[in-house]
């Protein structure tokens, strides 16, 4: 089936079906509101497991072409938040040592996914990571 669906450039029809259900954000959020749930897919096992094989196999193309920001966290092996916050900590540190002035904004960007350009998105695939045909299709 992966293979297939690499060969293709599809993701298999009868796997993009999900059972989505609504979570309560917070526990002391009101239940009886709408805007307190946060739905959430549960997909099929077949479906998982070929969506991470496929996210692995990108990662590895990115990764072996130096293709993400060296200052990336996610999606890197051995990266992660701690790591980025030991990265700023640290340039910090150096920069009162040598007695510069030091400023950290902090931005909170988490709302930030659901208003991605899609257009933007692709041209990014297209152009930075060599994604092409069928699967930019």
């Amino acid at each position: 089936m992966i293979n297939c669906s690499f060969s293709t450039s599809t993701f298999p029809a009868c796997q993009k079906q999900a059972l989505v259900k609504p979570l309560l954000k917070k526990p002391s959020m009101d239940p009886f509101d709408m805007k307190s749930y946060c739905p959430v897919s549960n997909l099929t096992f077949i479906g998982k497991f070929l969506e991470r094989f496929v996210v692995n196999r990108f990662q590895e193309h990115a990764a072996a072409h130096c293709l993400f920001p060296i200052y990336q966290s996610a999606y890197r092996p051995r990266h992660s938040t701690e790591t980025a916050v030991v990265d700023v900590l640290d340039k910090i540190f150096h920069a009162v040592d040598s007695g510069k002035v030091c400023a950290l904004v902090l931005l909170d960007l988490s709302a930030a996914f659901d208003t991605v350009d899609h257009s933007i998105l692709l041209t990014v695939l297209k152009h930075r990571f060599s994604v092409h045909e069928g699967v930019l299709d």
